[in-house]
C-alpha cells in the first residue's frame, strides 16, 4: 500500500481563458473542478496507474466534504480527519494562446493541536500496512514546521519508505530527518541549498548538497525531465549514481500538477520494483502525459508506456559527497 499525505487539500478549479489580461473581464472557454492538493493529485495518478493507494490528511467544512465526496466518486480510497475550519479553494487560469498560467491559492484552514494529533494517530495506524508514504505540499496554519520531520522519523521506525515533496522551512527541516527520497523542483532546490543555479554544474552540485543534508536519494524535477541522485552510498549491489532523464516537452494543454504526476510515476515504478533508470523514465513520461489534460493527476497509462520509450536516461559523473 502507498499512502499520500495532503494537509492542505483543496477543491482545485482550472479555467481556460484565451488572451487573459489582468483588469479585464473574460469568459472561460473550458473549465474543470476537482479534489486537489499535491498529495491528492499524486493519489489520483497512482490510482490511474493501477497502484494500491490511500489518500489521507485533513479536510473541513463543506469544501472538505466536497473533497472527500469527489475522491470517493473517483474510487480513490481515502481516510481524512475532519477539522472545524473550512478547507481551501484554489483557482488556476490557463491562457491557451500564450501558454501562461496564473494560480491563486487560498490561505487554507488553521488546524488545532487536537485535530493534528488525530491525524498523526491515523497516519501511524495506516503506516502499519504501508510500504511507501508520500508527504506532499504545504502545511496548514497552526502546524509547526517540523511536522514532516517528526513523521518521517516515526515512519522510518516502522520500516516505511518516505518520499518528501514540499517547500520552504518544512522541506529544509524534513530533509535533515533523512527521508528516503526528496523531490524538489528547481526553485525549491535553490531555496533548500541557499543559492541560485547558473548552470548544470550548479544543479549537479545542489543534488549532492541535498544528499549531504540527509536525503538518501534526491531528485530535482526540471521542465524537460529530472536530475536524480539515486542508490545507496557504499552499496555495491545498488551504488549511488547520478542520472539525467529528459523528454522533448509536449505541447501542453495545462502543466498544472505535472510535478505531482512525475512523483506518482516514480513512486509507482519504485513500488513495482523497477530499476532506477526505469523509475525515472516512467516518472518523466507520467509528468509529460499529464500536461495533455485539464486537471492535476489525470493521465492515460497507455500513453505513459508509449512516451516512456522516448525518454532518454543518461548517467552523469556524480560529485563525491563529504559525509
Amino acid at each position: 500500500m502507498i499512502i499520500t499525505v495532503t494537509l492542505n487539500a483543496a477543491i482545485d478549479k482550472t479555467l481556460a481563458v484565451p488572451s487573459f489580461r489582468l483588469g479585464r473581464r473574460h469568459r472561460a472557454v473550458e473549465q474543470t473542478s476537482m479534489a486537489g492538493g499535491k498529495g491528492v493529485n499524486v493519489a489520483r495518478a497512482l490510482k490511474a496507474l493501477g497502484q494500491p493507494v490511500i489518500a489521507t490528511g485533513v479536510a473541513g467544512g463543506p469544501t472538505g466534504t466536497r473533497i472527500i465526496e469527489q475522491l470517493t466518486d473517483e474510487a480513490i480510497l481515502n481516510d481524512f480527519v475532519r477539522i472545524r475550519e473550512e478547507s481551501r479553494m484554489s483557482t488556476a487560469v490557463v491562457d491557451p494562446t500564450s501558454g501562461e498560467q496564473t494560480e491563486i491559492n487560498e490561505r487554507g484552514p488553521a488546524v488545532s493541536e487536537t485535530e493534528l494529533q488525530l491525524f498523526v494517530d491515523k497516519l501511524l495506524y495506516l503506516a502499519k500496512g504501508a510500504a511507501i508514504c508520500v508527504f506532499s505540499g504545504s502545511l496548514p496554519r497552526g502546524v509547526h514546521s517540523d511536522l514532516y520531520s517528526e513523521l518521517i522519523k516515526e515512519l522510518h521506525r516502522l520500516g516505511v519508505t518516505t518520499v518528501l515533496d514540499s517547500e520552504g522551512e518544512p522541506l529544509r527541516l524534513a530533509t535533515w530527518a533523512a527521508p528516503s527520497v526528496v523531490t524538489p523542483n528547481e526553485r525549491e532546490a535553490e531555496e533548500l541549498v541557499g543559492h541560485e543555479f547558473a548552470d548544470d554544474e550548479d544543479r549537479r552540485t545542489a543534488i549532492g548538497e541535498i544528499a549531504e543534508m540527509g536525503a538518501s536519494e534526491a531528485i530535482m524535477t526540471l521542465p524537460d525531465g529530472c536530475l536524480a541522485l539515486v542508490g545507496e552510498e557504499g552499496d555495491q549491489a545498488h551504488p549511488r549514481r547520478l542520472f539525467r532523464a529528459t523528454l522533448e516537452p509536449l505541447e501542453p494543454v495545462s502543466s498544472i500538477g505535472s510535478g505531482d504526476a512525475f512523483l506518482a510515476g516514480y513512486v509507482a515504478a519504485r513500488y513495482a520494483g523497477r530499476a532506477d533508470e526505469d523509475c525515472l523514465r516512467f516518472g518523466v513520461a507520467c509528468g509529460a502525459e499529464s500536461t495533455q489534460y485539464f486537471g492535476a493527476g489525470v493521465l492515460d497509462p497507455r500513453e505513459v508506456e508509449r512516451l516512456m520509450g522516448e525518454v532518454s536516461c543518461e548517467e552523469e559523473p556524480a560529485l563525491p559527497l563529504r559525509r
